[in-house]
């Protein structure tokens, strides 16, 4: 079974996450925070990775450290879930359409942190939500799965449409990625025979 939990505790937030990388893509999400639960949740059902996300922050403040916790303990999941990365596919990529938005985002299940994000956003929130946070959560999602994720907005006017092409392409490319090739299911997908380094 991939699955694995992650618990996070800090003096800004309390996260528990739990992914099942073989699962159906039920989701269960609850971080106080609409637009990002919502975005979350487009990222479990588009990825087939069940997960669970409860996550209580100082949003008195803003919603900064709940969402780049959030992305840690997800991507710390997601790293722990893969193990050796044995069998998985690895490299995927998709061209995502949402109505007139275009986003590509190619996936790397590397072992190795690299985020090219080239996404813009025409206004500061959507709704009460920082568009600038799109950014940081798949920053920190992408640094601690241990992955290089590139995400390229083409075009686009509306900014809800532009975040949910980025979280939807990532969830598609995801899993692509991590699904396992029966032609190797016992072995790492790299010439070095290892991808945890």
């Amino acid at each position: 079974m991939r699955t694995a939990t992650i618990t996070r505790q800090t003096k800004e937030t309390s996260i528990s996450v739990t992914v099942n990388l073989d699962g159906t893509g039920k989701t269960s999400i609850s971080t106080g925070i609409g637009f990002f639960d919502h975005m979350l949740d487009q990222l479990g059902r588009h990825s087939l990775i069940d997960l669970t996300v409860k996550a209580d922050g100082d949003l008195h403040i803003d919603d900064h450290h709940t969402v780049e916790d959030t992305g840690i303990a997800i991507g710390q999941a997601l790293r722990k879930a893969l193990g050796e990365m044995r069998g998985i596919v690895r490299y995927a990529d998709v061209r995502l359409p949402m109505d007139e938005t275009l986003t590509q985002v190619a996936v790397d299940l590397s072992g190795r942190a690299f985020l090219v994000f080239r996404t813009q956003f025409s206004t500061p929130k959507i709704g009460t939500f920082d568009t600038q946070l799109v950014r940081e959560f798949f920053q920190a999602f992408a640094m601690n799965a241990g992955m290089t994720l590139h995400i390229e907005t083409a075009y686009g006017v509306n900014d809800h449409h532009i975040a949910e092409s980025c979280f939807k392409g990532v969830a598609r490319a995801l899993r692509a990625a991590a699904t396992i090739d029966p032609r190797q299911s016992d072995q790492v997908p790299s010439t070095k025979g290892t991808l945890s380094v």
